[in-house]
């Protein structure tokens, strides 16, 4: 709730800088982002995270073989 609310606060402030309409639309697309946020952010660190251990693995096991590129 926390990001949501801070997300609509945030993107309520930065429409009305414009001064051309409401900060009403601002705020629905801040808080949409920091929902989509909440979800995609965890998943490409889990994802950068698996790819560099697997990434390890197979050098580490390409040392212990001898196997050259």
């Amino acid at each position: 709730m926390g990001a949501t609310t801070l997300g609509a606060l945030v993107g309520g402030a930065i429409d009305s800088m414009s001064g051309d309409d409401s900060a009403a639309d601002g705020a629905i697309i801040g808080a949409v982002t920091a929902n989509v946020l909440k979800v995609a952010v965890p998943i490409a660190i889990t994802y950068a995270t698996g790819w560099l251990v697997l990434k390890g693995l197979g050098e580490l096991g390409d040392r212990i073989t001898g196997a050259e590129d």
